[in-house]
């Protein structure tokens, strides 16, 4: 998903304790050779991008990921070391005379941000960004977000309903007195605390990212998590727990970044240019695609999970369920226009403004002068590709 760093941390703690993979399988195989792109077909960006177009994502293969992922036909190669998948990129079943190599971030890159590897490597064409962490990094590692496959990020703060009956969001946790554990140095929390959701003396940053501590306070305490996996894993993968918890996305609360940005190297974009013009709606497409059937995508996602055992878990339920979430709660859309993929430029300039102090006090100040034409683009979207309504 999505996702800034520490629902990655707890993402790989948490599901490796429930039970185990019920994962359907794509074909694949181990690498041997590296795939050679097939002639393009109606879409051709042989003249204007790379020869493999690299992406590094941010975790484990998802179904947040899905739009990626759906790039790739049945003929990849799996390098299960490395963490990769890659083959011919493909739009809508026809090739398009390159390659994809999809890197799985997380584990994969020893937790490493993915602006910090994008600047090692300059095979990386593109890699996931959020709005928060483009601004904390604009000094040293700036990367402008070139389309947006989540249009909300999908992280929460979550309760036990049946012990907070009365709590429908997460201010209303600061009346109720409850703990909310959370990792610490999520520049979120800053927010949440700055604009009074939220005390300070009842923020908990010792999450160890495990439903342990959430199980043994017996509904007593919140904990941060994503809409997207959490609610069905503590209802349906964790035993000891095994019933609803009620949420509210963050965004919601007021924090509205944009999360897992597809962006570039700033220094790059000039380069870029030429292919993103082309390469953009492609994936605009891709992910409209995988929306509308996303059933072989996700059985490579479940195989993928499977081959590169990371010891992280990751079931067909929870991928089932992450789609069906991310449709009902908006988390992917056209956000009120035609167009899937675009920013709202005004909502950037609400994250600036308010992301600037926190990233002061988190010791990683923006750069200054920082804008919004610095962080996001919707110059290469094509506006008539979009999500059916």
């Amino acid at each position: 998903m999505l996702a800034p760093r520490s629902h990655r941390l707890a993402a790989v703690a948490t599901l490796a304790l429930l039970v185990g993979l019920g994962a359907c399988s794509g074909a694949s195989q181990e690498q041997e050779a590296a795939p050679v792109a097939a002639e393009a077909g109606a879409v051709d960006l042989s003249a204007d991008c790379p020869a493999t177009v690299v992406i590094q994502t941010d975790w484990n293969p998802e179904s947040e990921h899905g739009a990626q992922y759906a790039m790739l036909g049945t003929d990849y190669t799996v390098d299960t070391k490395l963490k990769t998948v890659s083959g011919p990129l493909m739009s809508q079943g026809k090739a398009t005379g390159i390659d994809v190599e999809i890197r799985a971030g997380g584990p994969a890159i020893g937790f490493e941000a993915v602006a910090a590897q994008m600047y090692k490597d300059d095979d990386i064409t593109l890699g996931y960004a959020s709005t928060d962490g483009q601004i904390q990094t604009s000094q040293e590692l700036p990367v402008k977000a070139v389309m947006a496959p989540l249009d909300i990020n999908p992280q929460i703060i979550m309760w036990d309903p049946a012990t907070y009956p009365d709590v429908k969001t997460i201010a209303d946790l600061k009346a109720a007195g409850a703990i909310v554990r959370v990792f610490g140095g999520n520049s979120y929390v800053e927010y949440l605390v700055d604009s009074g959701q939220l005390d300070r003396e009842q923020i908990d940053e010792g999450y160890d990212g495990t439903p342990a501590n959430f199980v043994a306070a017996q509904g007593k305490d919140a904990q941060q998590g994503f809409a997207s996996a959490e609610p069905y894993i503590y209802e349906n993968e964790v035993k000891d727990w095994a019933k609803p918890v009620a949420f509210q996305l963050i965004h919601d609360a007021g924090w509205k970044i944009y999360a897992g940005a597809m962006s570039v190297r700033t220094d790059r974009l000039e380069e870029l240019t030429p292919c993103l013009k082309k390469l953009v709606p492609v994936m605009q497409q891709a992910e409209v695609d995988y929306y509308a059937d996303s059933a072989a995508t996700n059985a490579l996602i479940l195989d993928l999970v499977e081959q590169y055992d990371t010891g992280w878990v990751y079931s067909e339920g929870v991928a089932t369920f992450s789609e069906e979430q991310q449709k009902k709660l908006g988390l992917v859309g056209n956000a009120g226009n035609a167009t899937i993929g675009d920013f709202d430029t005004a909502r950037v300039q609400g994250i600036l403004d308010v992301m600037v102090p926190i990233a002061e006090k988190l010791g990683s100040p923006a750069q200054e002068g920082l804008t919004v034409d610095d962080l996001v683009t919707n110059e290469f979207l094509d506006p008539e590709i979009g999500l059916a309504g």
